[in-house]
């Protein structure tokens, strides 16, 4: 589907955007049973990051689209490279990786404040990550995001969503400012999303998500 230029220079300007109804329900429902199918055999990298007894409320999985065909078919047969070309104002879209992050109604863990940048073996401005939910999503419970964060050209160190940082090594990287108690400073964005939907954002775009309290 074509894009209008605002929705292009609101990616290329603030980092950030949201995408409405630009997925169709076939595919929402395949990539539905592609979830169903990961977390039936999920892969070496899965990680739990909130448990209640034996329930797993926050957990995650990643690197599976080689193996999953509803990703797969997702990436080459729908119409989402296009639109990420145009968003990223390019002529060739490489893929990275997918990942599936869960959380259940009852989770209380905060994903914390962060950029996706630092955790990639990846440099360069012209790339774009899709927030895709399989679920309507309020916005007390969708992911926050601060709007220009991509231009202040920093590396921040990355975050373990458990909470704590890794070691700082490497000088390139420099830890995150306190966002959560002084959010007025900054210019944060979330939305309510239905199916169909979706969040881009530039791997530099700082964001965080709350929990997903609702039962």
């Amino acid at each position: 589907m074509p894009l209008n230029d605002s929705i292009i220079d609101e990616y290329q300007n603030l980092g950030v955007t949201v995408l409405r109804n630009i997925i169709s329900q076939k595919w929402i429902k395949k990539l539905q049973l592609g979830i169903k199918k990961n977390f039936q055999n999920p892969s070496k990298y899965k990680c739990v990051y909130e448990k209640n007894k034996d329930k797993e409320l926050f957990y995650d999985d990643y690197c599976n689209w080689q193996r999953i065909d509803e990703y797969k078919n997702f990436f080459f047969e729908s119409d989402i490279a296009k639109i990420v070309s145009l968003l990223m104002l390019s002529k060739k879209v490489n893929i990275f990786h997918e990942h599936v992050l869960i959380k259940e109604s009852g989770s209380t863990k905060k994903t914390p404040w962060h950029q996706d940048q630092s955790y990639y073996c990846v440099n360069g401005k012209d790339n774009c990550s899709l927030w895709i939910p399989l679920d309507p999503i309020e916005q007390s419970v969708c992911p926050e995001f601060i709007r220009g964060s991509h231009n202040w050209n920093k590396q921040f160190l990355p975050t373990k969503f458990f909470g704590e940082s890794y070691e700082h090594h490497d000088k390139e990287f420099e830890k995150i400012p306190d966002i959560e108690k002084n959010r007025e400073k900054y210019d944060i964005i979330s939305w309510n999303l239905e199916l169909g939907d979706a969040i881009a954002f530039n791997f530099a775009t700082v964001h965080g998500a709350p929990g997903n309290k609702k039962v």
